[in-house]
């Protein structure tokens, strides 16, 4: 059978393997929680100091997704030790001391080296980003000697840093954002769709004046929007270039695959197949699933495909694509702030319609007067309750989660806003009864004060319009 060719909004990129949200993290060493603490043999830690070009003895340390098993060991002399790392987890570690040291490790491999323990004892991270705000870090203590610099005594978590804590400043030297096209995409014709997703990591303006380090499916945030129907099959290459430093994955939530097999990490320079049936219509999401998968999602790595019945939706006059996301800044020019988007009351720096904040806003959407407009949405968060809301419109068509209200039914329901939680999204169709401006928000206006806040401008948008897209 012949294939063709699905030409989303950009080709897209994947890869990274792919393991549970943070807080399954632990169960993939499979023996329970790290041991608390380890000591040398006693052939390393006894006796007379050796030679100064001879090792005091041998340390071993694990990795797993995400943490090292033991967290925190115990020597009784300061001095020269051969370590032994091991990564039993699924993606790539290292572990990265205080005076620079560093041994890396691929899934299922071993490094070794040597690192000089002081007496006041030395902490150690995993470098990769996320890693150690996902809780790889530990400490070699010193008998007596106290906790090493940067890690509270008996906490075994590092010390929160100004740079997390303070307040990201905008750059007015920041490079202005690139306007995300709101139409949705047509309907991909035939039924094998093949498409190549190639990721990137790169610099992205997410509001004006702020820049940050993305991760990215095929070089933008959101990720491209797909759309197909139910029955048809959707085969993706992923790439993840050589060039990024990154592992990453895909999950599409509209496939039914075991996440061990297509959902997998793949590294810098690796391919991995990803094919399933579309089997259920509906707005879903897809994100990278590597761990932390928290970080992934805050740091750009998620986006929206549409799966139609396999009729087909009705015709209308303007569709729409929105992804609702938020943004958790890390210093300007660097990855998102995990610490942040791990807080349990969660306080996003910006909430953004298609990845930007305001860009809607700045640049109004048109429609026209009296005409039926459809907006595909998703809550992509990774943690904020969406309350998609058009103001001074009826939704009269809604399709939340496979629930649907239709218009003209028995009583005349309508809908004035959809509550999507992370991950959930909804088919809404509306229309403008008269000329002027029509904000698109999200109900929680703290939220929407951070940036989720778009115009649509009917006909001539009114006295007031401020133009249109």
């Amino acid at each position: 059978m012949p294939r063709s060719l699905v030409v989303f909004l950009a080709a897209c990129g994947g890869g990274g393997l792919f393991a549970l949200p943070l807080v399954l993290g632990a169960l993939a060493l499979g023996a329970g929680s790290p041991v608390p603490s380890a000591s040398v043999p006693a052939s390393a830690s006894g006796g007379p100091a050796p030679s100064s070009d001879e090792p005091l003895g041998t340390l071993s340390i694990h990795a797993f997704d995400l943490g090292f098993k033991p967290a925190m060991l115990e020597v009784k002399k300061p001095g020269r030790y051969t370590l032994t790392f091991v990564n039993d987890g699924a993606i790539p570690h290292d572990i990265t001391f205080d005076d620079g040291t560093v041994i890396k490790a691929d899934p299922g491999a071993t490094g070794t080296g040597e690192v000089l323990i002081p007496a006041g004892g030395l902490g150690f991270i995993c470098s990769v980003p996320g890693h150690a705000a996902a809780g790889m870090t530990g400490h070699v203590m010193v008998t007596g000697g106290g906790a090493p610099s940067g890690v509270p005594a008996a906490s075994g978590a590092p010390a929160p840093s100004a740079a997390a804590a303070a307040t990201v400043q905008p750059n007015p030297s920041a490079p202005a954002y690139v306007l995300r096209d709101p139409a949705a995409p047509p309907l991909a014709s035939g039924t094998v769709h093949d498409l190549e997703l190639v990721m990137s990591e790169r610099l992205m303006t997410v509001a004006p004046g702020y820049q940050q380090m993305v991760w990215t499916f095929g070089d933008q945030v959101p990720g491209p929007t797909m759309r197909v129907k139910v029955g048809d099959t959707v085969r993706i290459t992923l790439k993840n270039p050589a060039t990024n430093a990154m592992s990453h994955s895909i999950d599409f939530h509209a496939s039914m695959v075991a996440w061990n097999d297509e959902m997998r990490s793949i590294k810098p320079g690796e391919e991995l197949v990803y094919e399933f049936d579309a089997k259920y219509a509906g707005v879903f999401m897809y994100h990278c699933g590597t761990a932390p998968t928290l970080h992934h999602i805050a740091n750009g790595m998620y986006g929206m495909i549409i799966v139609e019945p396999k009729e087909g939706l009705p015709k209308v006059d303007k569709e729409f694509a929105f992804v609702q996301s938020e943004w958790y800044l890390g210093a300007q020019g660097q990855v998102t702030d995990l610490t942040k988007a791990s807080a349990g009351a969660p306080s996003p720096d910006f909430v953004v319609f298609n990845g930007i904040a305001n860009q809607y806003k700045d640049k109004p959407i048109h429609v026209d007067v009296g005409k039926t407009v459809r907006v595909f949405v998703l809550n992509a968060g990774p943690n904020v309750d969406s309350s998609f809301h058009v103001v001074g419109t009826i939704f009269h068509d809604v399709i939340k989660e496979g629930i649907h209200l239709s218009e003209g039914n028995a009583g005349n329901w309508g809908v004035q806003a959809v509550d999507l939680s992370p991950a959930q999204g909804a088919i809404i169709e509306m229309r403008f009864a008269e000329d002027g401006l029509y904000p698109i928000v999200t109900h929680a206006f703290n939220f929407a004060s951070k940036g989720a806040l778009g115009l649509f401008s009917a006909g001539t948008g009114g006295p007031t319009s401020a133009g249109s897209h």
